[in-house]
């Protein structure tokens, strides 16, 4: 199996940033990087050495499901607006062979969505057997915007913290082990990102007016996914608080979450149901 330079991190990323119970997300400074001591251009060459161990890794998954292995993983990314959920997609899931990624953004319900449950999109959208999936955003909007735009009667967010919790220990008990990510930028991080792509032609698109609306209620915000986390971080599905004002340690970081999450599930590669040697035979006399 390829490696990745595992000393880049003091310890385990899965310990290091895991939120525990007493968790206080506004104790974390967006600014730091738990964990490592290193530059910019150390942090990059760590990234781009971890790349062939997810691959590696991906692959192997991909492999074992042909087999009947029911594992997946699915990669939950949370965050506010530009806090770097798609630098994450594009520079750690992007180094992996894309047949054996399900990426789904989730925008605004549709009719359809809203006239079922709110999991009900969630649930069409998980990955298959052998597959990494990847929510940018995902079913925490329901208990995040829901909450802080008063989508939805205080109570009824309430019980969605219950239905969130048992849904994800249903699709764990069925093979797909969750990484829940929330990207924790500061306010005047975001401010600067914002501003920057309006200074670049090739960024406005990425620009949404709504964006400066949502900054205007960064309290409620924080306060919101202070609430999901201490309500919806598991045994089973941790959240992970990955610290985002310096790009380069959020995608080390969660490459190194997945890296250390795959790995453990310890497989190799599938024994073939053929005989290797006649197989060698037949393919020379061809």
């Amino acid at each position: 199996m390829a490696k990745n330079d595992d000393t880049f991190f003091s310890s385990s990323a899965r310990e290091l940033l895991a939120a525990r119970e007493g968790f206080v997300l506004a104790d974390l400074d967006p600014a730091s990087t738990p964990g490592v001591m290193a530059s910019k251009k150390q942090g990059e060459k760590a990234l781009a050495d971890g790349a062939p161990t997810l691959d590696d890794l991906q692959i192997r998954l991909h492999a074992n499901s042909l087999s009947g292995d029911n594992r997946s993983v699915l990669l939950v990314l949370q965050a506010m607006d530009s806090a770097g959920k798609g630098g994450i997609v594009s520079h750690v899931i992007g180094t992996v062979d894309p047949e054996g990624v399900a990426h789904t953004s989730f925008k605004k319900p549709t009719p359809e969505e809203l006239s079922h449950d709110f999991l009900w999109r969630i649930r069409n959208a998980l990955p298959k057997a052998g597959q990494i999936g990847v929510f940018d955003r995902s079913h925490y909007e329901d208990v995040l915007i829901a909450r802080v735009r008063a989508l939805a009667a205080p109570e009824v967010i309430e019980h969605r913290y219950e239905l969130i919790n048992e849904f994800e220990r249903q699709i764990t008990e069925l093979g797909t082990t969750i990484v829940k990510v929330m990207l924790h930028i500061s306010s005047d991080e975001q401010k600067a990102r914002l501003a920057a792509r309006l200074e670049r032609e090739d960024k406005l698109w990425k620009y949404n007016p709504g964006d400066v609306d949502e900054r205007l209620l960064w309290p409620a915000y924080q306060e919101a996914y202070q609430l999901a986390i201490q309500n919806t971080s598991t045994e089973i599905a941790p959240w992970f608080v990955v610290p985002a004002n310096r790009k380069w340690y959020a995608r080390a970081a969660v490459q190194q979450l997945l890296i250390e999450t795959m790995s453990a599930f310890g497989q190799g590669w599938p024994s073939p149901d053929y005989d290797i040697e006649i197989e060698k035979a037949r393919l020379a006399a061809s």
